[in-house]
């Protein structure tokens, strides 16, 4: 998604903690699932502020398996990525969209006619 790309403007230093953070979440999913749970909920609502487009999500995650896949040929590896962050994507989607108030959509949109 090149419109995404809008949304990644910073350091390389921070898109590789971006990266290595992925990663040890998706890991932590099958460790620690409910405090992943509850940890991937507070990141949601900590996005609503940042009006990042539940759209971009999907292809995120595509881009993070075909860079996996890339990386090794251990099936079992690769589904187990790809499930862990598809359901950190979808848990977080899912934040997003509940958490995103009437008032938080006008912040974001800059907009006082949003409020009524």
């Amino acid at each position: 998604a090149p419109a995404g790309q809008d949304y990644f403007k910073q350091s390389t230093t921070r898109l590789y903690w971006i990266a290595d953070k992925i990663v040890e979440m998706t890991i932590e999913m099958y460790r620690e699932p409910r405090k992943m749970v509850d940890d991937i909920s507070a990141l949601g609502l900590r996005y609503v502020g940042y009006a990042i487009p539940t759209e971009f999500f999907a292809p995120f995650v595509s881009g993070a398996v075909e860079v996996v896949r890339s990386m090794t040929t251990d099936e079992a590896a690769q589904d187990g990525f790809r499930w862990s962050l598809t359901l950190i994507s979808k848990t977080l989607v899912r934040t997003i969209l509940e958490g995103s108030t009437i008032v938080m959509k006008a912040i974001n949109t800059n907009q006082e006619k949003a409020l009524v």
